[in-house]
């Protein structure tokens, strides 16, 4: 090796370290806002502690993007259609996950909602391996639910599916949005159409316990969740790849469990610790042979 492939390494190796400490930070404020969120489904319910967190992002991606009337105006319909279309289904998406970890285990949860973007890699695999992951994954979750001991909440399991469909839709869609709009400024369009599309199932739930102290919860949860985390990523991505970035994304479940255990007490059986396991695994291996 030269001494100039020697620098291309060390330089790679140092432009990579930083970029996987950022995506570690963003899985883990993922989590912690998760996990600190179930303070105040007792006040406002799961769908308006969505809604709530949903206004709060929908303000802050607002001041940062800082859109005008003529630069919406110069955006075509189906720019804003698909913007639109992705703060609909970001609303179903959190609705649907807080409703879930309000019944299962937060490592549970992640680990049936991330079947959503796994479907969605195995779908875009390019090789046989592709075939061996659905399989890994459906070990995964059934050593996760453990539906042989019959103490399934079958509420909280179609919640947080109905979670993973909606993930699969959101990247697709985000997909969508980033290569239609520069920097935030989609989604300075679609967090306030996420945040009316929540209302229509959180309002009801939120507005007998508002109050300041709620508010204000409500948004510093936002900021971890999800803005703290999109401007991590954001930055990450500049010094990765897709694919790695993908790959690494995979271990969100292990977040959610070590989360899930540490902040919540809720500590899992080893079958379920083997089944997040197999669930990253498939995703892991789902990603490095799929594309986009």
């Amino acid at each position: 090796m030269t001494a100039v492939d020697v620098a291309t390494s060390t330089a790679r190796r140092q432009s990579t370290a930083p970029a996987v400490a950022l995506i570690l930070g963003s899985m883990l404020s993922v989590q912690v806002g998760a996990a600190a969120s179930t303070r105040l489904f007792d006040d406002v319910g799961p769908a308006g502690t969505a809604w709530l967190r949903g206004c709060w992002a929908a303000l802050f991606f607002i001041v940062i993007a800082r859109p005008s009337l003529r630069w919406l105006r110069a955006q075509s319909r189906r720019d804003l259609a698909g913007a639109v279309a992705l703060g609909a289904v970001s609303a179903v998406m959190s609705v649907s996950f807080f409703e879930s970890i309000a019944r299962i285990p937060l490592a549970t949860a992640v680990a049936l909602e991330f079947l959503g973007p796994l479907s969605l890699a195995v779908l875009r695999r390019t090789g046989r391996w592709g075939l061996l992951w659905p399989v890994l994954a459906l070990v995964g979750v059934l050593a996760l639910t453990r539906p042989w001991t019959g103490g399934v909440n079958v509420a909280g399991v179609l919640f947080a599916l109905l979670a993973g469909v909606c993930w699969a839709g959101y990247i697709l869609l985000t997909q969508r949005v980033g290569d239609s709009f520069s920097g935030v400024k989609g989604l300075a369009i679609a967090m306030p159409a996420s945040a009316v599309a929540a209302a229509v199932a959180g309002l009801p739930q939120a507005l007998p316990g508002l109050s300041w102290a709620v508010l204000a919860q409500s948004a510093w949860l936002a900021l971890l969740l999800p803005v703290l985390p999109f401007a991590l990523e954001l930055l990450a991505l500049r010094r990765l790849t897709v694919a790695a970035f993908g790959t690494l994304m995979c271990l969100e479940p292990a977040f959610a469990l070590g989360v899930g255990a540490t902040l919540l007490h809720q500590t899992p059986h080893p079958l379920q610790v083997l089944g997040v396991a197999f669930v990253v695994i498939a995703g892991i291996g789902a990603q490095r042979t799929g594309h986009r």
